[in-house]
């Protein structure tokens, strides 16, 4: 690592004004950007820490919606028992992530902010509408990701947390590469009046997505055999030692049904 100053304000706005100094960055859970630091990859000159603001924590529930400060870290969604009862695939998604210590560790608003194309939060996010809440707007969750690592946040612009809509259904179905954790392949579909949203995460070269043929077939039918006639193009999707785009079309089409079978109970 290179050298850097440490900074851990007691506030929000205190982490605000320490983010303003030339090549600062933020700390969050860590589980990113300390192996990028250590790779020397990164050079900050200071590490904001945002662990233990107060305006990062909580988690609230209401008729409508599951909002959780973007300090929450993965293993307190998975057991939080307000969120599992209004969205369990939301809960059995944080608790799939990483391995104990990462669960621990990482934190929601790191993990959407870095935005790792095979993160699992990004598809939850992006399959229940969800939206991120920073320190000067409001940001929709199909607004947000923007690309490999890309994201609509500013430079210095901070998560403090996000809404996520409760739907009338939803399931998570992972493939997991057992190395990292990562997912390979995996699919949330979430279920709403309006229709069903269908995200895909570990798959696209451009990070999570979007898939409109398996929502239009899952808004005809909610049911794991009607995923079956759906065409998935490996157009646009990773190849790599682990699987070719063929084999990850294939996968997101199997993860598909097995999303929808979980979230059918």
């Amino acid at each position: 690592m290179y050298a850097f100053d440490y900074d851990k304000p007691a506030d929000l706005a205190g982490a605000l004004a320490a983010l303003k100094a030339e090549d600062a960055k933020a700390l969050a859970g860590g589980q990113s950007l300390i192996p990028t630091l250590k790779q020397r990859l990164a050079q900050p000159s200071t590490l904001v820490d945002l662990k233990g603001l107060p305006e990062l924590q909580g988690v609230s529930v209401d008729a409508a919606s599951v909002t959780i400060g973007a300090a929450a870290r993965h293993a307190a969604v998975a057991e939080h028992a307000e969120v599992v009862k209004a969205i369990p695939a939301l809960a059995a998604l944080a608790g799939k992530i990483g391995d104990p210590q990462v669960r621990n560790r990482g934190s929601l608003g790191g993990s959407l902010a870095n935005n790792d194309p095979s993160a699992c939060y990004p598809s939850a996010a992006l399959a229940l509408g969800a939206t991120i809440k920073t320190d000067r707007r409001e940001i929709g969750a199909d607004a947000f990701f923007q690309g490999l690592y890309e994201t609509a946040l500013e430079e210095d612009e901070l998560i403090v947390s996000v809404s996520f809509p409760i739907p009338e259904a939803a399931g998570y179905a992972k493939f997991v590469q057992p190395a990292s954790r990562f997912a390979l392949t995996a699919v949330f579909v979430a279920k709403f009046a309006a229709g069903v949203r269908v995200a895909v995460t570990g798959a696209g070269e451009s990070g999570v997505f979007r898939h409109a043929a398996l929502e239009q077939a899952l808004t005809a039918s909610f049911a794991p055999q009607a995923v079956e006639g759906v065409a998935v193009s490996a157009d646009g999707l990773i190849e790599d030692l682990h699987g070719t785009p063929a084999y990850r079309a294939n996968l997101i089409k199997v993860m598909a049904g097995r999303a929808t079978a979980e979230a059918l109970g």
